[in-house]
């Protein structure tokens, strides 16, 4: 791949920015950065396992290309998987799903782990894009939790082990509420002037229509050409309301005042509640959509043994808390959760109470027809 490495202030940078949105790093150096790659580093170089070098099965040989959302790994996790197996990590980032699969269109161009979300695990599965995993080669998969042993997207994880779970719901600021009332419904930000002008959307249309759906008590995957009008109708009344639809951002507009209420993911309102006691999230009391980003091979891998190798290294239980302890974001790694401490185990923004994780619902990759329709609507949405 003809791609060069990050410079060591471009790293500086990108460890520094780990703590903000996975497109913060994007937005830092534009476009261009989806094409940087990143070798295996650290501040400081970490030991050998006293056992010695991690022997793989098969080695092609000593590199393994990795395509990754940014600030999505731990700060030492590359390195000391170098340290362990002797095989050198390149990391290539990518910043949205459509980008991933818009770089396999043409084949594999040489990468040996990628990170798709669930939705488009299905969809790459489709379009014959990922090598099945063989599990003999994960023992590790057994550290997961057991809601995560299995995926309707990802019948037996014949394709994919999760890496991370997401949740969207509402980030707030509480100072900002009338009444200092939790907005615990997703009637503040589709079918209220009560913040008008106060809040913002996700840009990304499937999730905006989803939880229309899930606001007119619908499941998230009932993707009837009806139900998308109707809240295609619902959003262009809703539209005077509305600040701006939000790549992904929607913390730091919280931060800056820019609004007061936003559409986003749990993980990244988690990491701001650190930096500004004055926010909070809720996942509203009609339910959510469920994310889960996964760590797959695709068809035409290099390095194929190396690969499995780097997956069952990321879901050992240390590695999986340090990557944790970086990233703060929901970890399926049962083993890697029981070494977190309690300030982030009992989070509720993290790990959102169970009575109201129970109405919450992976989206269904239901084909190309939906996709463009929902693509369709959200842009009738915004010329309006």
């Amino acid at each position: 791949m003809n791609e060069r490495p990050l410079t060591r202030e471009e790293v500086d940078l990108f460890l520094r920015l780990r703590p903000h949105s996975r497109r913060a790093f994007m937005a830092a150096f534009g476009a261009t950065a989806a094409a940087l790659t990143l070798s295996a580093c650290s501040p400081s170089k970490p030991e050998a396992k006293a056992d010695g070098k991690l022997v793989i099965e098969g080695s092609e040989g000593n590199k393994l290309a990795f395509y990754n959302w940014d600030t999505y790994i731990g700060e030492t996790t590359l390195a000391d998987f170098k340290a362990a197996s002797g095989v050198e990590v390149n990391m290539t980032l990518f910043a949205n799903n459509d980008e991933l699969f818009a770089k396999f269109r043409a084949g594999n161009p040489g990468f040996d782990v990628i990170m798709p979300s669930n939705e488009y695990v299905a969809r790459m599965v489709e379009a014959k894009m990922l090598a099945p995993l063989d599990h003999a080669k994960i023992p590790n998969k057994k550290n997961l939790l057991p809601e995560f042993q299995d995926a309707d997207f990802d019948p037996g994880r014949k394709y994919s082990m999760p890496y991370t779970w997401l949740v969207l719901g509402i980030g707030y600021r509480k100072s900002a509420m009338k009444g200092g009332v939790i907005p615990d419904s997703w009637k503040y930000l589709y079918d209220s002037a009560e913040y008008k002008g106060r809040l913002s959307l996700l840009a990304e249309s499937a999730d905006v229509f989803r939880l229309g759906f899930k606001y007119l008590g619908k499941s998230v995957n009932d993707a009837t050409p009806e139900l998308i009008k109707q809240v295609e109708d619902m959003l262009i009344k809703q539209k005077p309301n509305i600040k701006n639809f939000h790549e992904d951002n929607g913390q730091d507009l919280l931060m800056s005042r820019e609004v007061d209420i936003v559409l986003e993911y749990n993980g990244d309102i988690a990491q701001k509640e650190t930096e500004d006691p004055d926010l909070a999230f809720v996942v509203p009391k009609e339910g959510s959509l469920l994310n889960s980003d996964c760590m797959c091979i695709p068809v035409g891998a290099p390095n194929p043994n190396n690969a499995h190798a780097f997956i069952n290294f990321l879901l050992d239980g240390q590695n999986g808390a340090n990557i944790t302890k970086t990233i703060l974001y929901p970890t399926p790694n049962a083993a890697a959760k029981a070494l977190m401490d309690d300030t982030y185990k009992n989070n509720p923004t993290i790990f959102p109470p169970a009575d109201i994780m129970a109405k919450c619902e992976y989206g269904k990759y239901a084909g190309s027809a939906i996709t463009q329709a929902f693509e369709a609507a959200m842009t009738r949405v915004r010329a309006a």
